[in-house]
């Protein structure tokens, strides 16, 4: 989620970066840094922290208080209207000011900043090596700027970086910018967003419109697979294999709150449409080996996974139902016995915990009190403690033992949706790695898996596109209801706790969720024709369990909306309205069917006119009992 901007013009370059990555902190914030050209030279300064740290040192670098890089601060103090700027959410590689962005070939003369992550950074580094490059970071993405310079030996930036792009693998969005080419800025976007704000006499170059918006509303977008060429002068679109594009010119009615929604009516929408791209930094460098999955690269102490007998999770609200999908993940992958707990309820039970139990800790904001409370309770009473949470620096990360980061980027709403299938697919990486460390699965069946969580940010993506206008009007049919019932089994059961727990935030309906199971102890009798029940029915070895409790749920003349996997035939003969999810594995098909139940309840409330973004009496972080 790291946010870019650059700028070639006529005007000084270092206030249009450090305002147009403010516009971007939302999308990393745990260290950034700017490269300006002047005179035949790039001159970068970087800062871990927030944009407030950055400016302090650009200050210093303009005439303040001495920094320790002479050189930058000679360069950066000139005037200089060509630069590239970066907010980072790191993915690869700890939070330090060496791994901050921008990074920097070994003579200084290529400046990148880059968004995403490349799998195949370490054959690249390797090569690059062995050829005399000096790495001074542990990201992958300072192979890009080794790289770009390697191939301007032979030709020049937009052709170097042509030639860098075609031995690339992965997802990312890059720019870059030569000491021996003032005024070029030369970017490149595969799978990652790239856009262009077009001017007069300059141009600019951001992941996203909020970034240049105060200055020019003429935007050009950049697609997938495409390399772009930027002078002050205008834009040159180009296939990877130098082929001119054409690209119209298109003018936003934006105002400011609307850009920074990225033209999205709330920002609740923008994050369910942020899914993909949030799911993909998750998994990102975790998954690089096709046949497991890597969490200590990443930064989790991995010892802390070793010699445990049993596992704890605790949660509260949202996190408490992706600790719930995690729970399954584990003892079905792992072997391992899972309890969960809500914080609040556990730290006051006297609990046991024993050296050999880990507790996992489970809070987006990395702030909520009850689950920092039952964290420092189990760490005190010997047991290993991880933090999984969405917040560098947050107390969660001092409380805990190891943190594994979902790196969802920030969230608005204070319903939560991407934070939510981030911590989710956190979940499912943790419960592949241990059970590639315990080897309860056979090798090819961790294959299998690695691919299909890879495939998880695809999938989002199709389902999104797909489904829109259909639960649109599904939404609409069921707006006035007065009463909800989500049925789910097993890891459907979470998803049902989830999508019920959305639609009475945002919507303030009353809905009950159970297990199917339970249905005949009680929640029946509530049953009669007004009354939607949603089921969750994707492919799972009790789907036929499922199956039954519909068709007794539409004796009683309710009304069944099915969630369901694409392709399975059965479900449309057992409800009204089917809400199909793409094919993948079973236990990652929650992360999946999740997604249309925000959705339903994020139209739920709009057509009864709600504020879905700022729901009555809820905070985004719980920070008192």
């Amino acid at each position: 989620m790291c946010g870019i901007v650059g700028y070639v013009g006529q005007r000084a370059v270092q206030e249009i970066l450090l305002a147009g990555l403010e516009k971007l902190e939302y999308r990393g914030y745990d260290s950034a840094g700017v490269s300006v050209l002047a005179d035949g030279a790039i001159g970068s300064v970087r800062a871990v922290g927030n944009l407030s740290k950055l400016r302090a040192a650009v200050l210093q670098a303009n005439g303040g208080e001495a920094v320790a890089d002479e050189a930058a601060v000679a360069t950066i103090a000139r005037p200089s209207t060509c630069g590239i700027g970066h907010t980072r959410w790191a993915t690869h590689g700890r939070v330090t000011e060496a791994n901050a962005h921008p990074h920097f070939d070994t003579t200084d003369e290529v400046h990148v900043v880059v968004n995403g992550i490349v799998e195949n950074y370490l054959a690249l580094k390797s090569r690059l090596s062995d050829m005399g490059a000096q790495f001074t970071s542990e990201t992958d993405a300072e192979v890009i700027a080794h790289l770009v310079s390697h191939h301007m030996a032979t030709g020049s930036l937009v052709e170097a970086v042509r030639a860098a792009y075609a031995e690339l693998q992965g997802h990312y969005a890059f720019v870059a910018i030569s000491a021996s080419e003032p005024d070029t800025l030369v970017g490149a976007r595969k799978e990652c967003p790239l856009i262009i704000g077009r001017g007069d006499g300059e141009q600019f170059l951001a992941s996203a419109i909020p970034a240049f918006l105060e200055h020019t509303r003429d935007v050009q977008v950049i697609e997938n697979e495409e390399i772009v060429v930027v002078r002050p002068d205008g834009v040159e679109f180009l296939t990877p294999d130098g082929t001119p594009i054409q690209r119209e010119v298109t003018t936003v009615d934006w105002d400011v709150s609307t850009a920074e929604k990225g033209g999205y009516e709330t920002f609740m929408l923008k994050e369910i449409h942020d899914q993909a791209g949030a799911v993909a930094e998750t998994i990102a460098d975790r998954t690089l080996r096709d046949d497991g999955v890597d969490l200590a690269e990443a930064g989790l102490d991995e010892s802390l996974l070793h010699g445990i007998d049993r596992i704890l999770i605790l949660a509260a609200g949202t996190s408490f139902h992706a600790g719930l999908i995690g729970r399954y993940a584990i003892e079905e992958w792992a072997r391992i016995p899972v309890e969960m707990d809500i914080a609040s309820e556990w730290r006051y039970r006297n609990p046991i915990v024993s050296d050999r139990e880990l507790v996992i800790g489970i809070t987006q904001s990395g702030e909520t009190a009850d689950t920092l409370a039952a964290m420092r309770l189990a760490r005190e009473r010997g047991a290993k403690v991880i933090a999984v949470t969405n917040v560098v620096g947050s107390q969660a990360t001092r409380d805990a033992d190891g943190v594994l980061y979902t790196r969802a980027g920030m969230e608005v709403s204070v319903a939560a949706t991407k934070t939510f299938v981030c911590q989710v697919a956190a979940m499912y990486l943790l419960a592949l790695r241990l059970a590639e460390m315990r080897g309860s699965l056979p090798r090819e069946r961790i294959v299998e898996l690695v691919a299909d969580v890879k495939q998880l940010p695809h999938h989002i993506t199709t389902l999104i596109a797909s489904l829109d206008e259909s639960i649109q009007a599904c939404a609409e049919r069921h707006a006035d209801s007065d009463f909800y019932l989500y049925l789910g089994r097993h890891v459907g059961r979470a998803v049902a706790l989830e999508g019920a727990l959305k639609l009475k935030e945002i919507s303030y309906i009353a809905t009950d969720a159970y297990a199917g199971g339970e249905m005949k102890h009680g929640p029946i009798a509530l049953l009669d024709e007004s009354t939607p029940v949603v089921c969750i029915a994707t492919d799972m070895p009790i789907l036929d369990k499922m199956i039954s409790n519909m068709q007794e749920v539409r004796a009683r003349g309710a009304h069944v909306i099915a969630v369901a996997t694409e392709g399975d035939d059965r479900i449309a003969a057992q409800a009204e309205e089917v809400i199909y999810v793409p094919r993948t594995d079973w236990m990652l098909q929650a992360l999946l069917a999740v997604i249309p139940l925000q959705l339903f309840a994020y139209y739920v409330a709009r057509k009864r006119g709600l504020n879905v973004d700022q729901p009555r009496n809820l905070a985004k972080t719980v920070t008192v009992e």
